[in-house]
């Protein structure tokens, strides 16, 4: 049987994406279908190369060809990556880059800039481009947990206007006040000028074409989240919080704040770091030191995914203060952001197909 590329699509386009929830010839993911004899060679383009059922859609595709024309031909499935995004080409500020997400968490001390470090390399291990703000203007932490600490980002001229170009390091672009000020000052401003740091990283740093900005917001609801969703439309907002009840009840503050309906903001899910102690001698044993499934059931209550837990283990510290992510190094916990960054990549592949772009906010305060 002499087939043709209709023939490949009519048998593709039984097989669903299944976050999604139609088939792969109707959303465009099939390219460069090539019939060579009895060999079959076409390409699946994914919403992101950190997708986690990217196993299952090959197997999928490679299934339904045989369920219609046959065991009897080679078939060749690649798989690349076009990720989703639903503000690129149409916004002023920052056209080159498709997602923007807010990373938050109601009180301090939960970890928030860890697992936005660590989110962001594993997300660049998978394939994606990615950027790093670090919101956190009077403590940034950033700089340590990359070890950039003592580097400078060097300027250029665009178009006559002086920019900055982020520094890089594990293919992650950063930027950060601690790069910008002497290494032990304190940044002792008032909130006008907090807020005009943050429109300063946004307008005037000259970012590359990214997959995703990850943008590490400090504790609570203040300036800076109401600068950035002004400033920005963001594509969702990822929470991060502990177990405890303390942690989850302002958790719960932070995730309202985006939940206004003046601001709505979808929010991707919520991470639980420090879920457990794992001694490291005893790698299958677990303590819920701060207790017990307190993220989930923030998840649950507010109906929206829980994308995780991140054990506590001294690995974590040691990458944060060495300035190697731990998600560089180990096996174990690295693995745990592997799943977290497939996870929220998913998250914002299903935002972008189900929900209308969100806008900048005006709030009058």
């Amino acid at each position: 049987m002499n087939l043709t590329s209709k023939d490949i699509l009519k048998a593709l386009s039984t097989v669903e994406e299944p976050d999604l929830k139609k088939d792969l010839v109707t959303l465009g993911m099939i390219k460069d279908i090539i019939l060579d004899h009895q060999k079959i060679n076409f390409t699946v383009v994914l919403t992101t190369p950190a997708c986690p059922l990217k196993e299952l859609i090959k197997k999928n595709c490679r299934e339904a060809i045989i369920k219609f024309y046959g065991n009897d031909y080679e078939i060749i499935i690649n798989l690349t990556a076009q990720v989703s995004s639903i503000r690129e080409g149409v916004d002023k500020l920052l056209p080159k880059i498709k997602n923007i997400i807010a990373i938050a968490s109601g009180k301090g001390g939960v970890g928030k800039s860890t697992v936005t470090s660590n989110l962001a390399v594993a997300l660049s291990k998978a394939g994606a481009k990615v950027g790093l703000i670090d919101a956190d203007i009077s403590g940034p932490s950033i700089p340590t947990m990359f070890g950039i600490e003592n580097e400078q980002p060097n300027m250029t001229s665009v178009e006559g206007k002086n920019m900055i170009i982020p520094l890089e390091k594990y293919g992650v672009e950063l930027i950060s006040i601690g790069v910008l000020i002497p290494k032990d000052s304190a940044v002792t401003w008032r909130g006008p000028m907090v807020s005009s740091a943050l429109r300063q990283f946004i307008t005037d740093v000259l970012w590359g074409d990214l997959d995703y900005l990850l943008i590490d917001l400090p504790p609570g609801t203040g300036d800076i989240h109401l600068t950035l969703v002004q400033t920005l439309p963001i594509t969702g907002a990822l929470i991060v919080t502990t177990p405890q009840k303390v942690a989850t009840s302002d958790a719960q503050k932070g995730m309202s704040m985006f939940l206004l309906p003046n601001i709505n903001v979808p929010i991707l899910g919520v991470v639980e770091n420090m879920s457990y102690f794992t001694p490291e001698e005893l790698p299958d044993n677990k303590y819920y030191i701060f207790g017990k499934g307190g993220g989930k059931q923030l998840a649950e209550k507010n109906n929206v995914p829980f994308l995780g837990e991140i054990p506590l283990v001294q690995s974590v510290r040691e990458g944060g203060d060495s300035g190697m992510p731990v998600a560089l190094q180990s096996a174990i916990v690295g693995r745990s952001f592997d799943i977290l960054a497939q996870s929220v990549a998913q998250q914002i592949a299903i935002r972008n197909a189900n929900f209308d772009k969100t806008k900048v906010v005006d709030i009058k305060v």
